[in-house]
């Protein structure tokens, strides 16, 4: 077989009727209304929007695609919600550091238990966390942790540093690497053996304020450990930048010049002088069984092949009253515009003529919990993973109106990309990379627990830049980032507005309409550019589909 590097020539999908704004916003509206309670996995809001997702799909005429023939792909998940400890203490110097629930620390575990208790645990500083060999970088050099806490600074060794630095582009400079993700600190904590993992919260770093990376309403969610695998840490969360500094200072340490001397190859893990933790904690563990739902329009030439679109349906549920009383987190943007999509995508393709490849449909489950669902579906695929020809995820879309370009999250990764520029450019518009890759974007959608078994990938995200707006250019829509992220990213006025211009919106989905419906009708198979780190897992499918 002939892997073929870029598409044929771009094709328009032969359908009667465009995407409007007005059938986004209807969508939008339904799902983010106060009846679906935040779409929480494994609460009657789960249950309110499966229900409308089939309904929906059944109408459009698309077929159920999940393992089984039905509609939903079941994905069992372990949620915790961590109680109000009844005792936690830090000590340093002898001498106890205050620290407090909320605004220093906001302790959860990913364990199925109903107790989480640590007795005076050892903090143990380790750097950034990472373990590279592909980069020649350790920053554990073996250090016992079983029985311990690793604290961790977030993001890579390459975020912050300068030339001269070991770290110095070993990691693709600011752009976040997986590395650099919360998760894979947890992990990474996990399987060396320690007890507990603490990340140093730092806004331009994470990505995002305290008062994201501080919020625990709804609890953690995981999926279930499978045979040979490590329990998770017993006690996982983000301290605030300031109550560190604290720490360290209390136990004789300068935490600004221990960052610094993370950034060297040559970095070993630091004992935080006597320091200790100490927690008892109520924890309200439970089971829960919730769902991906997944369709599909079958091709009528090579239908074993599948260009699979993708959006998360869940939000944040139901939290503490705001200061206005709201305590829905509704997800209007994130992601009912990405659920809307696929949904006006599949009646885009349903009313044309059938492709050549089936064209899939996912919508996934508890992305807002650590990309699980979509993370299940990559381990229990319904469309073969060698046989996905491309994953095409939207996640939140800028609602601020016609735009001269597409923000690109991930840009420089695959081929995919010339053609959402040649898409774009019919458009008369540009594709423009995320305009801050440190935040690591790339790594906090669904499309990445496909990307990392090699399927490429489109990752549209609203949040990933300003776009240059018609009205307003770039400053314009730098503003509207900034705006829905400092106030409203995972926040209860995450709600539909009839004010929103969805023009700009529907413009980037018709563009990925088009990436996708030619990727249906041609035999190509997008790669990923040398030097991706996904590369070599796309390489080893090649076989598989002779």
């Amino acid at each position: 077989m002939r892997v073929v590097l870029a598409l044929a020539p771009l094709l328009l999908a032969a359908t009667p009727a465009p995407i409007t704004p007005t059938e986004i916003s209807a969508t939008v509206k339904e799902i983010s209304s106060d009846a679906y309670q935040g779409r929480s996995p494994g609460t009657p809001g789960e249950a309110r929007t499966i229900a409308y997702l089939v309904r929906r799909l059944k109408a459009i005429g698309l077929q159920p695609a999940a393992p089984g023939g039905g509609w939903t792909q079941a994905v069992p998940l372990i949620h915790d919600v961590a109680g109000t400890p009844r005792a936690l203490s830090v000590t340093a110097g002898g001498k106890p550091v205050p620290i407090a629930v909320g605004t220093d620390i906001a302790p959860g575990t990913a364990r199925a238990a109903d107790r989480v208790r640590i007795e005076g645990a050892p903090l143990v500083f380790v750097g950034y966390g990472v373990a590279a060999p592909e980069r020649k970088w350790d920053d554990f050099k073996g250090v016992d942790l079983n029985g311990k806490i690793a604290v961790f600074l977030v993001n890579d060794p390459d975020f912050a540093a300068k030339p001269g630095d070991d770290a110095f582009g070993r990691f693709g400079g600011q752009a976040m690497t997986y590395y650099g993700r919360w998760t894979y600190k947890y992990e990474e904590a996990a399987r060396r053996g320690a007890i507990g993992a603490l990340i140093v919260h730092e806004p331009a770093a994470a990505g995002y304020g305290w008062n994201v990376a501080g919020n625990s309403v709804g609890g953690t969610y995981a999926l279930p450990v499978g045979p040979g695998e490590p329990q998770p840490v017993a006690l996982q969360s983000w301290i605030s930048g300031p109550f560190a500094e604290r720490l360290f200072r209390a136990a004789g340490l300068d935490l600004a010049a221990l960052a610094v001397k993370a950034r060297s190859a040559g970095f070993r893990p630091v004992p935080i002088g006597d320091a200790t933790l100490s927690i008892d904690m109520p924890v309200s563990s439970e089971r829960v069984e919730s769902h991906n739902v997944l369709a599909k329009l079958p091709g009528s030439g090579h239908p074993q092949e599948t260009v699979l679109y993708g959006a998360h349906w869940d939000a944040y549920g139901v939290g503490k009253p705001d200061a206005r009383g709201r305590t829905i987190r509704p997800g209007a943007n994130d992601d009912g515009i990405g659920v809307a999509a696929l949904l006006a995508l599949g009646k885009a393709f349903k009313a044309g003529p059938a492709p050549d490849r089936t064209i899939g449909f996912g919508f996934w489950t508890a992305e807002e919990r650590g990309l699980l669902g979509s993370e299940w579906y990559a381990r229990h695929p319904a469309f073969p993973i060698a046989a996905t020809v491309a994953n095409l995820t939207i996640d939140i879309l800028q609602t601020a109106g016609p735009s001269r370009d597409i923000v690109l999250v991930g840009a420089g990764q695959d081929s995919l990309e010339r053609d959402l520029a040649a898409a774009a450019a019919r458009q008369g518009r540009t594709v423009t990379p995320d305009a801050k890759p440190e935040r690591g974007l790339f790594y906090r959608a669904d499309h990445f627990s496909l990307a990392k078994r090699g399927v490429p990938t489109l990752l549209l995200m609203g949040a990933g830049g300003g776009v240059d707006l018609l009205n307003g250019g770039r400053a314009g829509g730098d503003k509207w980032v900034s705006d829905y992220t400092a106030h409203c990213y995972h926040q209860t006025c995450d709600l539909w507005s009839p004010d929103w211009d969805l023009r700009g919106a529907v413009a980037d989905i018709e563009a990925l309409r088009t990436v996708g419906w030619s990727l249906a009708n041609s035999r190509a198979w997008p790669t990923w550019n040398d030097g991706s780190e996904f590369r070599a897992a796309r390489e080893e499918s090649v076989a598989q589909r002779r």
